[in-house]
């Protein structure tokens, strides 16, 4: 049987349940433990792919197909593991699969309710992936606070698990915020008081106490938080804010918060944990030998997470290339052929980013326009992909009005068309092609040279694809479609071999970089544009600018 540790939030969301859930799976996992972790939504959508980036953040795919929250991201980065669908869970799902079940006959004679039919069926889904015998502790972060109406299911069920279950098997971590008056000058416990005291009201008492704070908690204030709100002291760890997500574990690891949920589980016989690697990590991010800046042209580069994948495999990638990148976020639908110039005339790298829609469209186009005919690094993903082709079409093979179906439906020309089985598809969620699917490259191409093979597997998630229709005419003036799907003849690669580094990808590789294992097309594109870098830096002390 595993033991299972519960994630909580008070106070306010976006605290980072999901890094200090991720934080502490790293450091069991580096005393030799099997973790997984897994995402309890309280959002009645069934998952997040028909939510907006600005309301939830990116979605990101797991190698089954599923549509997950972010975090399932943080954890597969900070693991180095491969999550599921079975690791990301909502309301919507919930109550799906029990109005199923009561359609089917399953409660016949019942009155369905949320106690006990709602909290039953996530309590067999919280406890799920831990009857199977491959993992030794289970982490489950709650979405939402403390609080939320639509928390409660899941709190209650907590409690019915706290209550079922040996007292050593389960350990509860409410994470909540300590803040700091600047007024005043000192910090306030009282919100952490009340959060805990309202967890308490519903049957659910934090074995531990995590506190996100801008300023060093006192020992006075660590015994004042442990006694008004009845946990020993040396379970009130403060996490104070760091400078790199990848700098929490050591924190933890400082604060002892692993060791203090292997106490509570009666684990007493482990070794010192392994962070080598990921110690040798933060040193090449805190310590990078040059700096690049890289174009992030997008639509939603108002919220950070939108494209929270691309931003950490950008970290992933410098570290390797021992670079600081610095992103530079540059809105699509305010490029004009007037400021292109302008806006991008600083940097050493563009990546356009992928989406969705009619918005911001024409700016993608002529970003991509100033990089090919600049020499400028370009690396584009899914739609990023998708635009370069259309540029391409329109400005080398004159094809003046090529287009996507997805933003033109009647373009006389879609370069860019729907795929045949998305055409019948009527419902919105997930029903895109999404998870792995395998990739044939051609020898002698740059993909190659970046991957060392000629088979690869990547995520996916779109609905429209390069139109084959049109590939011998591209083929024939200087795009090449270097990588396919062996069933279905899909190009899943685009390169221009004459400019340095061009390359166009129909799949997130972004989903697959960890810290341990960066992903290899964003290693050597920020490789490209440090080497951008260099020779402009050159050629500006050539001419005496620098």
């Amino acid at each position: 049987m595993a033991k299972y540790v519960f994630v909580t939030g008070g106070v306010t969301s976006s605290l980072g349940k999901g890094i200090i859930a991720a934080s502490l799976a790293k450091l069991l996992q580096a005393r030799g433990f099997s973790v997984t972790i897994q995402k309890f939504d309280p959002y009645i959508n069934v998952d997040p792919g028909t939510l907006n980036p600005y309301e939830h953040g990116e979605c990101y795919v797991t190698e089954d197909g599923a549509e997950t929250d972010l975090d399932l991201g943080h954890y597969e980065r900070f693991l180095n593991i491969h999550t599921s669908q079975a690791n990301n869970v909502t309301t919507g799902r919930i109550y799906q699969t029990v109005i199923n079940k009561e359609r089917e006959g399953a409660y016949l004679g019942k009155t369905v309710q949320v106690v006990p039919h709602i909290t039953d069926e996530i309590k067999r889904r919280m406890l799920l992936l831990g009857r199977g015998g491959e993992y030794d502790i289970v982490i489950t972060e709650i979405g939402g606070t403390i609080g939320d109406i639509e928390s409660l299911p899941f709190v209650e069920a907590i409690r019915q698990i706290q209550w079922e279950l040996p007292d050593e098997d389960v350990c509860v971590i409410h994470l909540t915020l300590i803040p700091y008056l600047r007024a005043a000058k000192e910090l306030k416990t009282k919100p952490t008081q009340h959060s805990v005291k309202m967890m308490s009201e519903t049957g659910v008492h934090p074995d531990i106490i995590v506190c996100r704070t801008e300023e060093p908690l006192t020992n006075d204030l660590k015994r004042k938080i442990a006694l008004f709100c009845n946990v020993k002291q040396n379970a009130v760890i403060e996490a104070m804010d760091a400078s790199s997500i990848y700098e929490v574990p050591l924190e933890m690891l400082r604060e002892k918060l692993d060791v203090i949920c292997l106490n509570k589980f009666g684990i007493t016989d482990f070794k010192e944990p392994n962070l080598d690697k990921w110690k040798a990590f933060l040193d090449k991010i805190k310590y990078p030998k040059s700096k690049i800046t890289i174009g992030l042209i997008g639509k939603y580069i108002e919220l950070q997470d939108a494209y929270k994948s691309i931003l950490e495999s950008f970290i992933h990638a410098g570290a390797m290339n021992e670079v600081k990148v610095v992103v530079q976020n540059i809105h699509s639908e305010f490029i004009t052929p007037e400021n292109v110039a302008e806006k991008l005339q600083n940097v050493d790298g563009m990546l356009v980013a992928p989406g969705f829609g009619e918005r911001g469209i024409e700016g993608k186009i002529l970003a991509i326009k100033y990089a090919r005919e600049n020499n400028i690094p370009f690396f584009g993903i899914c739609l990023g992909m998708q635009m370069s082709v259309i540029e391409f079409a329109r400005n080398v093979l004159n094809i003046k009005d090529a287009h996507s179906t997805e933003m033109n439906k009647n373009t006389p020309n879609p370069v860019v068309n729907m795929m045949e089985e998305q055409k019948k598809v009527k419902l919105m969620g997930g029903t895109m092609r999404l998870g792995s699917y395998p990739c044939e490259i051609k020898e002698g191409s740059l993909a190659e040279k970046i991957y060392r093979t000629t088979h690869i597997s990547e995520r996916h998630r779109h609905r429209y694809e390069f139109n084959n229709d049109y590939l011998e005419q591209f083929e024939a003036n200087g795009m090449k479609a270097t990588g396919f799907n062996p069933d279905t003849g899909l190009v899943e690669i685009v390169e221009v071999p004459a400019h340095p580094f061009f390359i166009g990808v129909q799949y997130h590789p972004e989903l697959k970089s960890t810290v341990e294992n960066p992903a290899p097309l964003f290693v050597d594109f920020i490789a490209a544009a440090k080497v951008f870098n260099e020779k402009r830096t050159a050629q500006k002390k050539e001419v005496g600018v620098v």
